[in-house]
C-alpha cells in the first residue's frame, strides 16, 4: 500500500485553484478535495464573521480527512489509481483569510497548521484575468498581488518543497504535472 501523496493549491481567489484541481485529479485517475468555504458561504451567505472562518476551517479539515480516507480505500482496491490527492485549499488559506480580514487567527487554524503534513504546495500565480463571481471580494490587482505575496511569504519560510504556477490554464496543468512527476518519479 502506497502512502497518499497530499497536494495542496493555494493563492488568492480566481487564481485558478479548483480548475487546477479537477485537471490533475483527472490526469492522475484520482480525486480532489473542494474548497469548503465555497459550499458553506453559498448556503450561509457572504456576510461572514470571524467566528463563521473557525467553521469553515473545521469544515475544511474534516472534507480533507474524507477525502483522505476515500483515496486509501480507492487505492488499497485498485492499483490504478494513484496515490495522490489534490487539495483546493488548506490552513495556511484560512490564516491568510483570517488576518487579512479580521487581524487575527483562530488558534485552532494554527495548531492544524503544526500538525497536518503535506507533500507539496502549488502556489497559483494573479496572472489569470479576475473572474467575478457571488463569493468573490477582491477583484482590484493591488489586493489580489497583495494576498499574493502572502501566500508566497509563507511558502518561502515553511519546509515542505512548492511550484510556483503561471499561465493560461493548460501551462498551469503542463507546470504542475511535470513538478509532480519530477517529485515524486513514477509512483
Amino acid at each position: 500500500m502506497q502512502a497518499i501523496k497530499k497536494i495542496v493549491v493555494i493563492g488568492p481567489e480566481s487564481t485558478g485553484k479548483s480548475t487546477l484541481c479537477k485537471h490533475l485529479a483527472d490526469h492522475y485517475n484520482t480525486i480532489w478535495c473542494e474548497e469548503y468555504a465555497r459550499a458553506y458561504l453559498l448556503k450561509h451567505g457572504t456576510n461572514y464573521t470571524y467566528d463563521q472562518l473557525l467553521d469553515i476551517a473545521k469544515g475544511q479539515v474534516e472534507l480533507e480527512d474524507n477525502c483522505t480516507r476515500k483515496l486509501q480505500e480507492r487505492t488499497e482496491t485498485s492499483a490504478r489509481h494513484k496515490p495522490f490527492l489534490f487539495i483546493d485549499t488548506n490552513m495556511y488559506v484560512m490564516k491568510v483569510w483570517c488576518e487579512f480580514v479580521f487581524g487575527k487567527c483562530h488558534p485552532f487554524i494554527l495548531e492544524e497548521i503544526m500538525q497536518r503534513k503535506y507533500d507539496l504546495y502549488l502556489l497559483c500565480n494573479t496572472d489569470l484575468p479576475w473572474v467575478k463571481d457571488e463569493l468573490r471580494e477582491y477583484p482590484d490587482p493591488e489586493t489580489r498581488d497583495k494576498l499574493y505575496r502572502l501566500y508566497l511569504g509563507i511558502l518561502e519560510n515553511q519546509p515542505v518543497p512548492w511550484i510556483h504556477i503561471t499561465g493560461n490554464n493548460s501551462e498551469r496543468t503542463a507546470a504542475a504535472i511535470n513538478g509532480i512527476d519530477s517529485l515524486f518519479g513514477a509512483i
